[in-house]
């Protein structure tokens, strides 16, 4: 699934709301912690990692592609 982005970068926070995984900021906190995250193949725990186009995200086993 594509992540279509207009600013230069967006933060994980960001990419799980719009996926769907939260709804609201502060859920991200405990979503980081439960949930399987890589980003590029590396597992990742920070809520404001920054993802910029091209990245390629895995939420589980859902995979996203943060575009432009």
């Amino acid at each position: 699934m594509e992540i279509k982005i207009k600013t230069p970068y967006i933060q994980l926070q960001q990419l799980l709301k719009l996926a769907g995984w939260i709804s609201t900021g502060g859920e991200a906190k405990i979503a980081v912690r439960k949930l399987r995250i890589s980003v590029n193949g590396v597992a990742e725990d920070r809520r404001g990692r920054k993802l910029y186009p091209g990245d390629a995200v895995a939420i589980q086993d859902q995979k996203y592609e943060v575009t432009e």
